[in-house]
C-alpha cells in the first residue's frame, strides 16, 4: 500500500465505524400481562409503584434476582417476532421492574418470558395481539 492511499483506507474506516456500535444489551423474550397488577412482590398494593407513563415491567426469573429486580430500570425495544411487521421500528421505552413475573396478580399471555410488560407497555413497541415478541433490553 502505498503513502497516497493511506488516507483513504483511515477515511474508509472512519466512515464505516458507525456499523460497528458496542452495545451493552442483552436479548431475550417479553410477553404481556393485563390488569390487576397489583399488589405486586415488589412493592404490594402501593399504586405509587407505577410509572404516570404506564409504561412497567414484570421480571421473568433470569432478571428477577431475588427480588434485587424491583425498583430497577430498562431500555426494551423489539427485535423480532413470528409474524412479520409486529414490531414498531426503531421505538425503544422505558420500563421498571415492579413485579416478579412467576407470582404476578394477573397471568403472563406466554410464560417463561424474560420480561413480562405491561398493555401499554408492550403496546408500544409492537402489535398488542401478538403473544410474544423478540426483545433488546439493557438496563439503565
Amino acid at each position: 500500500m502505498s503513502k497516497s492511499q493511506l488516507p483513504l483506507l483511515f477515511l474508509y474506516l472512519l466512515s464505516s465505524a458507525h456499523l460497528f456500535h458496542p452495545s451493552s444489551a442483552d436479548v431475550g423474550t417479553a410477553s404481556q400481562y393485563n390488569p390487576p397488577y397489583t399488589p405486586t412482590a415488589c412493592f404490594g398494593s402501593d399504586n405509587s409503584q407505577f410509572p404516570s407513563s404506564n409504561l412497567f415491567a414484570a421480571a421473568g426469573e433470569g432478571v428477577w434476582d431475588n427480588g434485587a429486580a424491583c425498583g430497577r430500570q430498562y431500555l426494551v425495544r423489539c427485535i423480532s417476532a413470528v409474524a412479520p411487521k409486529t414490531c414498531v421500528p426503531d421505538k425503544t421505552i422505558q420500563v421498571r421492574i415492579v413485579d416478579r413475573a412467576q407470582t404476578s396478580a394477573s397471568r403472563p399471555a406466554k410464560a417463561g418470558t424474560t420480561i413480562v410488560l405491561s398493555n401499554t407497555a408492550f403496546g408500544t413497541i409492537a402489535n398488542p395481539g401478538a403473544a410474544f415478541i423478540n426483545i433488546e433490553f439493557q438496563q439503565v
